[in-house]
């Protein structure tokens, strides 16, 4: 991707390696879902006929008899199942890694189906032909109100649909999402920001292949500054340009007015507010604020988890 520099006049393109273009989606093959199971499972020829012969004396599929036998679990057919309609899911070793995405972890859960009917509603009433390219910027009005949660999580659900989607973590005053995908944290969005010219910053999450992250990099100590520079504009539609959707995190807009610059960029905004917790006061202060701002305000989450 190209690097922004700030100059006298304006901040202009610094050619380096496209980094993101020469990121590829892993290639899927289709193949039966024995098959697949098999490959997981590292079965032998003589428990491969096991099931077969099981399968048929049962009349069942191969992963029902599979299971049925031991020889597999649940979560084995599922990824199967995954596999075959090109649905990305992150298998059980993974699991502890990364417990807050659930959309990936527990794609069958009723969390996940939440955040499935928030994409749709999203696809419906923004990402739209009629409607013009902007990114989405996740906003809440206090620390701890799950806004990176739901950024992470709605970004996975985009990527499931299978265009490339990337999640910006524009959060430089308490940045996590590094540690949600356990990704490398020494450089990122900060560096480009400030002027260093960093390649291959954008990370793509390999058990998710159609979704990519860009993390803070090191917490810079002038957050606000760096995204009202025009280089983050530049950006964000250079970004818009190489990715189907794009998700950015946000600092909780208790600590300045980092969120509502962020989401006038992007072009819109959704806002995260935590049932029982979040004071309305200034949940309708950032509402006004995004309301009287460019940013297409998308709508209000209330977040029960």
């Amino acid at each position: 991707m190209a690097i922004f520099r700030e100059a006298s006049a304006a901040p202009h393109l610094h050619p380096v390696p496209n980094d993101v273009e020469d990121i590829k989606p892993a290639a899927i093959h289709d193949r039966p879902i024995g098959d697949i199971i098999r490959r997981r499972k590292k079965l032998s020829a003589e428990q491969v006929d096991q099931i077969l012969q099981f399968q048929r004396e049962k009349g069942l599929r191969f992963g029902e008899a599979a299971v049925a036998l031991g020889l597999a679990t649940d979560d084995d057919v599922l990824f199967a199942l995954s596999q075959q309609f090109h649905y990305p899911y992150a298998p059980d070793p993974r699991r502890e890694m990364r417990s807050e995405l659930v959309t990936a972890t527990q794609p069958f859960s009723h969390q996940a189906e939440a955040f499935r009917a928030i994409r749709s509603q999203l696809m419906m009433r923004l990402f739209t032909a009629e409607e013009p390219r902007r990114a989405l910027a996740v906003v809440s009005p206090d620390p701890g109100d799950g806004k990176t949660f739901f950024a992470a999580n709605l970004a996975v659900v985009l990527s499931q649909l299978g265009g490339r989607t990337l999640l910006v973590d524009c959060d430089m005053r308490g940045p996590r999402q590094h540690e949600v995908f356990e990704l490398d944290a020494s450089s990122g969005l900060s560096g480009i920001l400030s002027g260093r010219a960093e390649t291959n910053v954008i990370k793509q999450i390999p058990a998710l292949p159609s979704l990519y992250v860009l993390p803070v990099g090191i917490t810079p100590p002038n957050p606000l500054e760096l995204v009202e520079r025009p280089a983050f504009g530049l950006l964000m539609r250079e970004l818009l340009n190489k990715f189907d959707h794009v998700v950015v995190d946000t600092p909780a807009a208790a600590y300045g007015s980092d969120a509502s610059v962020i989401a006038a960029r992007c072009g819109a905004a959704l806002v995260v507010a935590r049932q029982g917790r979040s004071r309305v006061d200034r949940l309708q202060d950032l509402v006004g604020t995004l309301t009287g701002s460019p940013a297409k305000l998308a709508g209000v989450i209330m977040n029960e988890y």
